[in-house]
C-alpha cells in the first residue's frame, strides 16, 4: 500500500446539504468537521506507508473512523457500513454521496500500520493537542494516557494463552475421589 499525497478534501456541496438538512439543530459529527475540521492529516502517516503499491485509503479518513468506532463501540464491519451509509460520518470524512466506501478489513489493516510503525499514541495526541489549542481541554498536571499498547498486549497474551493451551484429550481422564 501507498500513500498518495492529496491535499484535505473539502465537505462536498451536496453532501454538506443533505447533512444539515437531515440535522438542522447540528449533531456531534458535524460540529467536530465545523469546529475542528479533518483533524488529522496525511503527513503524520507517511512513515506508515511505501512509497510504491496499490494506493491506500487516505489514512485521516480510517484515523477518524477508528475514533468514531471507538466511541460508539462498534466493529470493524459496522463502522465501515457506517462511513457508507451514516450521512453524519459521510459529513465528518468529506465523502461523496455516492462513495462506496471501503472494506472493513482496511479498518484493521491501519491499526496494524499504526502499531507496527510505533504509532499507536498518534490518534490521542492529536486529538489532545487539537483540543488544547481550541481551549477545550485545560492542562491540571495530569492526563489520563491511550491504553492502545495495554490493550493490544492484553490481546496478544490471550490469544498466546489460547495457543498455549493443552487439548483436551478424551482418552485422559482424571480419576476423582
Amino acid at each position: 500500500m501507498s500513500l498518495q499525497p492529496s491535499s484535505p478534501a473539502e465537505v462536498p456541496s451536496q453532501t454538506a446539504a443533505v447533512a444539515r438538512a437531515a440535522f438542522p439543530r447540528g449533531n456531534p459529527c458535524l460540529r467536530l468537521r465545523d469546529e475542528l475540521g479533518t483533524v488529522f492529516t496525511e503527513a503524520q502517516f507517511t512513515a506508515l506507508f511505501s512509497a510504491r503499491g496499490r494506493p491506500a485509503e487516505a489514512p485521516w479518513r480510517l484515523a477518524l473512523v477508528t475514533v468514531l468506532q471507538f466511541a460508539e463501540n462498534l466493529s470493524d464491519r459496522r463502522a465501515a457500513e457506517a462511513a457508507r451509509g451514516r450521512i453524519d460520518w459521510t459529513y465528518l470524512l468529506s465523502l461523496d454521496l455516492t462513495d462506496p466506501g471501503f472494506d472493513a478489513s482496511v479498518l484493521c489493516e491501519f491499526r496494524s500500520r499504526l502499531v507496527a510503525g510505533h504509532a499507536e499514541t498518534l490518534l490521542l495526541d492529536t486529538l489532545l493537542a487539537l483540543c488544547r489549542e481550541r481551549w477545550l481541554l485545560v492542562a491540571r498536571g495530569r492526563q489520563r494516557t491511550d491504553s492502545t499498547h495495554v490493550l493490544g498486549a492484553v490481546r496478544s497474551l490471550n490469544r498466546l494463552g489460547c495457543a498455549c493451551r493443552p487439548q483436551y484429550r478424551p482418552d485422559r481422564r482424571l480419576a476423582v475421589g
